[in-house]
């Protein structure tokens, strides 16, 4: 066996924790959790139930934390990690789960099945068996600071447009400031209209607040490839330059990922509390609407629903700021059937957006979100993640549904008194 695989083998088998043992011992395989997953569910292929995307790592829970598994390990080699574990899962566990977490939503035993998974894709890392989009992502992260080589010269350009179209001043590297905000690389270069809005409504509400030129990416590829030792780095890029500046708030933006990656995900990683809060930038315009500090002039009367972001929703629990927010602006707007903690996923999240091998697999299952769609017959989709933005977009033009999809900041920003 190559000193990789044994490093790899090591890895998963430091990935079996407590919580993931108990959760191993108390599954029952009912087969729930494949019926809440829309690649189970799209395809009726019994290798995309949830639990089944676990078997290494059930291997290695059961040679190493069961009695009968170091007992047959004296006389059978069965449940030894190998190679060929790593080569036939790869696919399962990178190309056919978002880390979305609607599995773990309907388990009679409450196993969370992502936070499993999260983990594997730990020892998959070391192996090396990483889809190759989602590994050039990191690289360009670690080397150029963001997963799609926005540099700061890109970010100084995209600032000066802004800043023209609106008339304001986008502050950078501000000390003192109240806020920072971070951004997705996507937002930067598909979504400047974002930055835009936000220099507009916290103009508005008389915010103080600033970038950082030394950490303006909030993605976070190393969590989605499973690379912690990347994943730590990354989140302590923001935390020394929020640190720096003396903010006391980090704005997350509108993507899931990033969400999770600072406010849940990296406190753990770095080993220590943040001297500043995370929130969310829907948390912060609800509460500053609330305040009385943000002035909604118009409402628009056109029909709207809300598609909730995985990991802001469900994994993150920012369930009712969207829909005071939306309510707000939109007399028209209808809720999905399943929405809030039970909508179902764009189909991009977990790095699947960035892996090009999925991408037929991930427009399939894409019609689980097409029929949600249809039932309303609504043709405006509102959301607050740019990663679902592009993700629904390339899933409507696939499936020819003429529905127009527009970000919730920018829909506030457009109704402000």
């Amino acid at each position: 066996m190559s000193e990789r695989i044994e490093r790899a083998r090591e890895e998963m088998s430091k990935q079996v924790d407590g919580k993931v043992a108990a959760y191993f011992s108390s599954c029952v395989r009912c087969g729930l959790c494949a019926e809440a997953c829309h690649f189970h569910v799209e395809t009726n292929d019994p290798r995309f139930a949830p639990i089944y995307k676990l078997e290494p790592m059930r291997k290695v829970w059961r040679r190493e934390q069961t009695l009968g598994g170091r007992l047959s390990g004296f006389f059978s080699s069965r449940d030894e990690l190998r190679e060929e574990d790593f080569a036939e899962w790869e696919e399962l566990v990178y190309d056919s789960c978002n880390l979305c977490g609607r599995c773990s939503m309907v388990c009679p035993l409450g196993i969370d099945l992502a936070y499993m998974l999260r983990r594997q894709r730990s020892a998959f890392a070391v192996a090396g068996y990483v889809p190759e989009g989602m590994r050039t992502a990191l690289q360009r992260t670690l080397e150029l600071g963001s997963p799609m080589g926005v540099s700061l010269k890109t970010i100084d350009a995209t600032l000066e447009q802004v800043e023209k179209r609106c008339g304001l001043k986008v502050p950078v590297d501000r000390k003192g400031a109240e806020y920072m905000t971070i951004f997705s690389s996507m937002e930067v270069v598909n979504f400047p209209e974002y930055i835009e809005s936000l220099a507009l409504i916290f103009d508005a509400a008389g915010l103080s607040w600033t970038l950082s030129s030394r950490a303006f990416e909030a993605t976070n590829a190393g969590i989605q490839v499973g690379d912690n030792a990347a994943a730590r780095e990354i989140v302590e890029r923001i935390v020394s330059a929020a640190e720096e500046l003396g903010v006391r708030y980090v704005i997350s933006p509108e993507c899931g990922h990033a969400y999770t990656a600072i406010r849940w995900e990296g406190p753990n990683l770095i080993g220590r509390p943040y001297r500043f809060e995370v929130v969310h930038i829907l948390e912060l315009l609800d509460r500053l609407q609330r305040d009385g500090r943000l002035q909604i002039g118009s409402r628009s009367d056109r029909p709207m629903t809300l598609h909730d972001p995985c990991q802001i929703v469900r994994r993150g629990g920012v369930v009712d700021p969207p829909r005071h927010l939306l309510a707000a602006v939109a007399s028209g707007f209808v809720e999905m059937r399943d929405h809030g903690t039970m909508n179902w996923c764009c189909g991009g999240g977990g790095g699947v957006s960035a892996n090009e091998r999925a991408e037929q697999l991930r427009l399939r299952v894409f019609k689980r979100k097409k029929r949600q769609l249809d039932e309303l017959g609504v043709d405006t989709l509102v959301t607050a993640c740019a990663n679902c933005r592009i993700v629904l977009e390339e899933g409507l033009e696939h499936y020819e549904m003429d529905t127009e999809v527009i970000s919730l900041t920018e829909l506030i920003a457009v109704h402000l008194k």
